[in-house]
């Protein structure tokens, strides 16, 4: 991977982050703005879940099929910038659901193949262990720059400026896929076969499982987190600078994870991940004092940066070469897909009907459940 090459991957991932750092933590805040109900924002935020359940695997196998990753991505990311600012426009929580559906569908794609061609880049020159995480911090850097810079906006001049930033965001986005550069894919005949016996690996299996679970946690963070620090009396302002120092733990994880990758195996890493997952969820739920829920922010680092490259890492045992798409859209799908779709549906009631420290002690007990799956896998790597 040349320079100019590892130059617009970082930008891709720092202006797709841009978006998601405005809709992940705000969205909730802009519905809600809207005069939706805590169940209706729910459902409308689970949208960004429920389209990975189909968009990713539909998007990869067109991906594997075409061995053209780059294209679909580019196409993908045009259709999003114009889908987009029907925001503007819309009335009624209908027209809404359909917007969030239809948009998120397209966007789904992105960052699956994204990451496809970024592995497939670097094993061609043995390098993830070193860079990957070097190019994937830029996206975390997106995010709170985007998290940051939108949360004193919206302080000062009011959430309804919300779609202006999307607009920006994804239509930077957009051009940059231009940039993007990919070896050839291979694809020998015998693999794409493959695909379907891979999926009866009980090791993949309870791979899965174990992701779908975390991911069932992670919902309550993307979903009600906002909402949560917002329902405890925090300004907007403080609520990004929480998202922010979340973000700002993955990077320094990012930059520094050949050093873990060197010490310990992805499974090792991963089961940390899962423990620390429950800790941290129980501490927002039940000790949600500001210091506590710095230092629980700062967990993130384990949370998702380290789970997010061990995940990444473990999969190329099983997914590789032209299964590579459909193995990473797999796993968006079953993890941040069907986990998170239900993870999210089953916060909103749970905050609904038994208050809102509960979403997050869910949370801690669905951590624990990944931590045993993952105690099923056996691999050594």
């Amino acid at each position: 991977m040349t320079g100019p090459t590892r130059l617009a991957f970082a930008a891709f991932f720092f202006f797709y982050f841009c978006y998601i750092g405005l809709m992940s933590p705000y969205a909730s805040l802009y519905f809600a703005h809207l005069d939706f109900t805590a169940f209706e924002i729910a459902v409308l935020m689970s949208m960004f879940q429920v389209t990975r359940m189909i968009g990713p695997f539909f998007w990869g196998w067109l991906a594997d099929m075409r061995r053209d990753r780059l294209g679909i991505m580019r196409t993908t990311a045009v259709m999003a910038t114009l889908l987009f600012p029907a925001i503007f426009f819309l009335e009624g929580f209908a027209a809404f659901l359909i917007w969030m559906f239809v948009l998120n569908i397209v966007i789904s794609s992105l960052m699956p193949l994204g990451e496809a061609a970024t592995v497939h880049a670097l094993q061609k020159e043995n390098a993830f262990d070193e860079r990957y995480g070097r190019l994937r911090l830029w996206g975390s850097m997106g995010f709170i720059v985007m998290v940051m810079s939108a949360g004193a906006w919206f302080e000062r001049f009011g959430i309804e400026g919300l779609p202006w930033f999307g607009v920006v965001a994804l239509l930077i986005m957009t051009v940059l896929t231009w940039a993007l550069r990919e070896p050839p894919i291979e694809a020998p005949l015998q693999q794409v076969i493959r695909f379907a016996h891979v999926l009866k690996n009980t090791q993949v299996q309870w791979f899965m499982a174990s992701h779908f679970w975390m991911i069932f946690a992670h919902a309550a963070l993307y979903v009600f987190y906002s909402l949560y620090l917002d329902h405890l009396g925090y300004s907007k302002a403080v609520i990004g600078i929480f998202w922010m120092l979340g973000v700002l733990a993955e990077v320094i994880f990012f930059y520094y994870q050949k050093h873990f990758f060197a010490r310990f195996t992805s499974r090792q890493l991963l089961l940390a991940a899962y423990l620390v997952a429950a800790l941290r969820f129980a501490l927002i739920a039940y000790w949600p004092v500001f210091w506590v829920l710095l230092f629980a922010q700062l967990m993130h680092a384990v949370t998702f940066g380290v789970h997010h490259s061990a995940s990444i890492k473990m999969l190329q045992i099983w997914f590789h070469g032209p299964l590579q798409a459909r193995g990473q859209a797999l796993y968006s799908t079953v993890s941040y897909g069907i986990g998170g779709t239900v993870g999210g549906i089953a916060a909103g009631y749970v905050w609904e009907h038994l208050g809102a420290a509960h979403v997050f002690g869910v949370a801690a007990i669905s951590s624990a459940l990944a931590y045993w799956c993952m105690q099923r896998v056996r691999l050594h790597i």
